[in-house]
């Protein structure tokens, strides 16, 4: 066997479901589970009959590159989402992917060069498959702490010279998982910069930037940097996107990665051998939805009316607040409990779940980034989530 698969942790569900091993909540409270981040709106109907209706596709291998008219429409967004100054190729620069879990542990087995003491450095709190896929592909990884302090966001300025030239890969994750934050234009730029000083890749995990609190104020992505930078060929920079938080589609497992075509080309090799082709009706459905922004500005909305409404109900007994974008509330857990406490208190006296912060994280100079945090989904219902407030504040009211 592969002795770096010993270094793998546990997954967060895993460690949970241990957690609450025992455990028996109310039997007369429903149960309603915040730890997940698998969307629960209902998916857009146009997209479910435009997968209905495309069935034939079964009778055909797909092609890994995807069809051309999926391409084109993932382009055309780009183009017109981050405010490219071209459309990117759709021969060279887009590449439709089944899903981005998939996508990002591909990738950094394709572009990792294990001769050479790798070092993949990626935000903490983070999404686990980095850390899973660093190892896997023969890397160290080094964690850059998300602090409160620094509005959330990975300090830069903490890592070295000599860690950036062994650096060869570069995750970021804007908004964040698990907090929301978003990483600024001129952070990027300043990565850019780096990556070119460097040599390193930056791969721009991005699945969450269509969910945001104001609209007009979008998140800037990774490519949008490139294009104010007149880098129009995307040099060192991948963004990975997907439909399941945009388009309430997880099941769909339809995203893509798009950048630096010097990249993609060998990337697409790769994929070729592994053989992960998104099915012919599923780009179908996926053409329909990247072509509609109307669904994704009703997501929007529905995320906020949930968020106004927990943060109303909570907020005379813990400080919350929304974060910049994303669907996640990082909440700080009250003084005198921590967050596996918290999360095993809240399971047995409410029979609500939600995932301990340092379930996400790693130990940083003797304090792991999500200790006494804990991060809760806001994906199920409306009424599920002015349920959950309730129970919520009642338990927290109940430590006092």
């Amino acid at each position: 066997m592969n002795p770096d698969l010993d270094k793998l942790h546990p997954y967060p569900f895993e460690k949970l479901a241990t957690l609450k091993n025992g455990l028996q909540p109310p039997t007369e409270l429903e149960h309603i589970a915040l730890s997940i981040g698998e969307p629960k709106h209902a998916a857009p109907q146009f997209v479910v009959d435009e997968l209905s209706s495309s069935l034939e596709g079964l009778s055909f291998y797909p092609t890994i590159k995807g069809q051309p008219e999926l391409r084109e429409a993932i382009a055309n967004w780009l183009f017109q989402r981050f405010q490219l100054n071209a459309l990117p190729s759709i021969e060279q620069e887009v590449l439709p992917v089944s899903g981005t879990r998939e996508a990002l542990f591909s990738f950094t087995q394709a572009v990792v060069d294990r001769s050479k003491k790798p070092l993949v450095i990626m935000p903490a709190p983070f999404y686990q498959i980095y850390e899973g896929a660093a190892y896997l592909a023969g890397a160290e990884c080094l964690y850059v702490p998300c602090k409160e302090e620094n509005n959330f966001l990975p300090n830069y300025d903490q890592i070295t010279d000599e860690q950036w030239q062994r650096c060869q890969l570069l995750f970021i994750c804007s908004p964040g998982n698990p907090t929301g934050a978003v990483t600024p234009l001129t952070t990027l730029i300043k990565l850019i910069k780096l990556a070119d000083q460097h040599d390193f890749i930056i791969a721009a995990d991005e699945c969450y930037s269509e969910i945001y609190t104001n609209e007009g104020e979008a998140p800037v992505g990774i490519l949008q940097a490139c294009a104010h930078l007149g880098r129009n060929n995307y040099q060192r920079c991948v963004a990975f996107h997907s439909l399941s938080k945009r388009s309430n589609l997880p099941g769909l497992r339809s995203g893509f990665v798009a950048g630096d075509a010097h990249i993609l080309k060998p990337y697409l090799l790769y994929r070729t051998y592994q053989g992960a082709a998104m099915p012919i009706q599923h780009q179908q459905a996926s053409i329909a939805a990247w072509n509609d922004e109307q669904h994704v500005k009703e997501n929007r909305e529905l995320y906020q009316q949930k968020f106004a409404h927990i943060i109303n109900v909570l907020s005379d007994v813990i400080e919350v607040q929304a974060p910049d974008a994303g669907f996640y509330l990082w909440l700080k857990t009250p003084s005198g409990i921590n967050d596996e406490q918290f999360a095993q208190q809240l399971y047995a006296q409410q029979n609500i779940t939600v995932l301990p912060g340092s379930y996400l994280a790693r130990d940083h100079e003797g304090r792991n980034p999500g200790n006494n945090r804990v991060r809760m989904a806001l994906v199920v219902s409306l009424e599920e989530c002015q349920q959950a407030a309730q129970r919520i504040h009642r338990f927290i009211s109940s430590l006092k």
